[in-house]
C-alpha cells in the first residue's frame, strides 16, 4: 500500500509541475524529433509542441516575434547568431546531432555507391533545398562546386523549401536524384528505400545541427527539461538509428 500511495503521490506530483514548450525543429530531424518527443512525454510529463521546416525561415520568425522557446536549427551558424542579437538565453546553445547528406533515389538501382551517376546522368533533375534557408542546401551547392559539377546541374536543379520538400521531390518522381537528409532515408542504421551515396564529409562543411533556449522560453521548465533530455542516452539512441553522430 505505500509503494502504491508513493507512485500516485509520484505520478499526482509530476502532472502538477508539468509544462509545454513550443519547438521549431529543422526538417530533417523532423522523424527522429517526433519518437523523441513522445518519449520525452512519457519520461519527464512535459510535452513539446512541434513545428518543423527550414532554419532560414525560422529565423525570421524568432526575429519577428514568433512565440517559440527551443530551437533545433540544422546548422549552428543560426543558434549563435540569435545568441549574439539577444534573442536566444546566452550559453544555452550546444551541439545536439552532426547529420550527413545524401544523394538519394526512389530507384533501387539509380544512385550507385560513389555517386558517378552525377557525372553520367545528363538528363535527370536534381531536388535541392533552397540554399539560402537551409544548410543541407547549402552543402548540396557546396558538393557540386567541389565536384566540379555545379554548372552542369544548375540548368535541371529543382529548388525546394526545405530538405522535407526537397524528398518529396524525389520520393515522387518529380525529380529522379535528390540531394537530401541522411535521418529521411535512413531507419536503424539502413537505407530504407531506393539507392543512396553517402557524400563524403570532406565535400562540403560539417553539418552540426546546434539547439538553443530562445528568449520567450527562459524559466519554462518544459523547455530547459526538452534541451537536457536531448543529451541523454534515450534522445541519442533515437538519433544513431536515423545516421546522426554528436
Amino acid at each position: 500500500m505505500k509503494e502504491l500511495l508513493f507512485v500516485a503521490l509520484w505520478a499526482a506530483a509530476t502532472l502538477a509541475t508539468a509544462a509545454e514548450t513550443t519547438v521549431a525543429v529543422a526538417a530533417n530531424f523532423t522523424a527522429p524529433m517526433q519518437k523523441i518527443a513522445s518519449a520525452f512525454e512519457r519520461d519527464t510529463g512535459h510535452k513539446a509542441i512541434l513545428a518543423f521546416g527550414a532554419t532560414g525561415k525560422f529565423y525570421a520568425q524568432i526575429r519577428n516575434g514568433a512565440p517559440l522557446q527551443v530551437l533545433l536549427a540544422a546548422d549552428d551558424a543560426t543558434p549563435a547568431r540569435l545568441e549574439n542579437e539577444g534573442a536566444a538565453v546566452a550559453g544555452s546553445r550546444f551541439t545536439y546531432a552532426t547529420g550527413s547528406l545524401v544523394l538519394w533515389s526512389a530507384q533501387a538501382d539509380t544512385v550507385d555507391a560513389r555517386g558517378e551517376v552525377l557525372r553520367k546522368d545528363t538528363t535527370a533533375k536534381l531536388a535541392i533545398a533552397d540554399p539560402k534557408l537551409a544548410p543541407y542546401g547549402a552543402a548540396a551547392i557546396e558538393t557540386l562546386a567541389k565536384l566540379g559539377l555545379l554548372a552542369a546541374w544548375q540548368p535541371r536543379t529543382v529548388q525546394a523549401e526545405s530538405i522535407a520538400q526537397a524528398y518529396q521531390f524525389a520520393a515522387s518522381g518529380n525529380a529522379a536524384l535528390g540531394f537530401v537528409a541522411l535521418s529521411q532515408v535512413m531507419r536503424d542504421g539502413r537505407i530504407s528505400a531506393g539507392s543512396a551515396w553517402v557524400v563524403p564529409p570532406g565535400l562540403h562543411a560539417p553539418l552540426r545541427q546546434d539547439a538553443v533556449l530562445l528568449a520567450a522560453g527562459r524559466g519554462n521548465p518544459a523547455a530547459t527539461a526538452l534541451l537536457a533530455y536531448l543529451r541523454g542516452d534515450a534522445a541519442r539512441a533515437v538519433m544513431r538509428g536515423y545516421g546522426y553522430t554528436y
